[in-house]
Parts: C-alpha cells; structure tokens; sequence
C-alpha cells in the first residue's frame, strides 16, 4: 500500500554494550523514545521494516563494496560480532525473500542497487532493532549505503535513492515502516574516539527536520572529516531518509554521550 512510517536512531554500540556508563536520566531518556520510537512503528502495522544502516566491513570489504545494496532472504542471523561484548543474544531476524525481491525490481526502475542472500547483521541493525522490534517478529528487510570505503557515492545521489526506495515501496501493495540508523559526528576507532561536536550535529539536524535538500547535500566528504570525524559519514541514512519520507522532521532527542562515543538520536519524518 503505502510508507506508513519513517525515522532515524542511532546505533551506538556502547548502549548495549556500557549502558551503566552513562547518565542514568540521558539513559532513561533514549530508552523511553526508543520504545515510542516501537510502538509508532508497532502502529502502522507494516508488513516490513526496511532499516538503512552503514557498512561497517561486516558483509562487504574493499574487493566488492557496493554504494547500495538490499538483503533478500528470508532470515538475517546477528549480531556479527561477540554477544557478550554487545550485550545483544544471538538471534535469527526474520526477512520476506519475496517482499525484498520485489522491492529491489521496483527500485532498479529508478536507482542501481546489488541484493545479497546472505547477510550478517551488526551493531547497526541490532542496536536499533533491539529496541524497536524486541520480539524480533516483524520482517526485515536490511539496505546498506557505503559509509566507509572511498569513493562514497554523493549526498544528492543519496537523497534520490531515497525517492527511488519510496517509490518503490509505494507501488507494493504492503505496508512499509522505514528507519534509517546511523550517527552524526563521532570518530569511531581513533584517538579522537568520544570527541563530539555537538554544535554541527544540531546544524545538520535543522537541515534534515526542514527537509531542506540543497542544504543537507551541500557537504563535502573532506569537510564532514574535517568537522565531524568519519563516522558523521553515516548520515547518508538519514539524507536517505529524507529522501524517502519527503515531510518534515521532529528531532525527539538528541544529546551527546560520550560513552556512547556520540551524539544520541532519535527522529521521525511526516511523509508527504
């Protein structure tokens, strides 16, 4: 029928893994929009849940790095790396093979996209969907955009794949939720690692919630290095996002924690 639902969350794998480092009251907070962030998503009543995330060399390296790919089987095994140091069980994730492929057919009309059968989820997806489907009984259907390996694909080529990935959902006669995950500035596996830069995240997020395209294309990689560390490269999830959901947004919370390594959000976007 229709996208019923869209937002974007960040998937910092120190909430699971630390959760006692933080703030007790900023802890409370993220889990309490985590769990609205669920049950908006729980009323739309989506057959599927497509989630955007970032390649973290998990499934893909630089021998075959696709700028965008969709996972098409019926099951997504996670998370790929140790459970205990996640603080995530392993768990099979239910997918819809037939659902993936007929999204994928959709979206070629419009966009290039590579589709994988076997798919390992990481922190990621499991973060978010640790949250958001606890019961892990919605069917997922996992995008990845290459966040990581030069060359990335561009920020306006990013926003329409997300018209792409609507358009292709508008024309399959199930319900769709949408959730992009992924962070603002943080430089992940460095020794800036816990550096946040507050100020640029909430520019960007005034940029995204204004669904103001030209303004949240304008970036140059070399500059979101520069200010924001390589992880902020992951908004590519939300521009998609954007792209997908074409409202405007409501930033429900951001705050930046250190311990997590970033600035911890969650957001929806109206569709239009």
């Amino acid at each position: 029928m229709s996208l019923v639902y869209a937002g974007i969350c960040c998937h910092a794998p120190g909430i699971t893994n630390r959760p006692q480092a933080a703030d007790a009251s900023d802890l409370a907070e993220l889990k309490k929009q985590f769990e609205m962030l669920r049950q908006e998503i729980e009323a739309g009543a989506p057959e599927a849940l497509v989630i955007i995330s970032a390649e973290h060399f998990g499934n893909f390296f630089n021998d075959n790095m696709p700028a965008y790919a969709i996972g098409m089987a019926n099951y997504y095994d996670g998370p790929i790396e140790d459970p205990g140091w996640l603080g995530i069980p392993k768990v099979r994730v239910p997918g819809n093979q037939d659902l993936s492929r007929r999204l994928i057919q959709n979206i070629l009309n419009d966009a290039e996209v590579s589709y994988s059968e076997e798919w390992k989820f990481d922190h990621g997806m499991m973060v978010p969907l640790h949250h958001v489907t606890p019961n892990y009984d919605t069917a997922i259907i996992p995008v990845n955009i290459n966040c990581q390996a030069p060359p990335l694909t561009p920020l306006h080529r990013v926003y329409e794949f997300g018209m792409a990935l609507r358009k292709a959902i508008d024309a399959l006669p199930e319900n769709i939720a949408l959730l992009g995950t992924g962070g603002t500035s943080h430089w992940p596996c460095t020794p800036d690692s816990g550096k946040i830069n507050a100020e640029w995240d909430q520019d960007f997020l005034r940029r995204w919630s204004d669904n103001d395209v030209s303004a949240m294309t304008a970036y140059s990689d070399e500059d979101i290095l520069q200010d924001a560390g390589s992880g902020a490269l992951e908004i590519r999830t939300s521009i998609a996002v954007a792209g997908a959901a074409g409202g405007q947004g409501e930033v429900r919370f951001y705050k930046p924690i250190p311990e997590f390594a970033c600035g911890c959000l969650i957001a929806t976007m109206s569709i239009d």
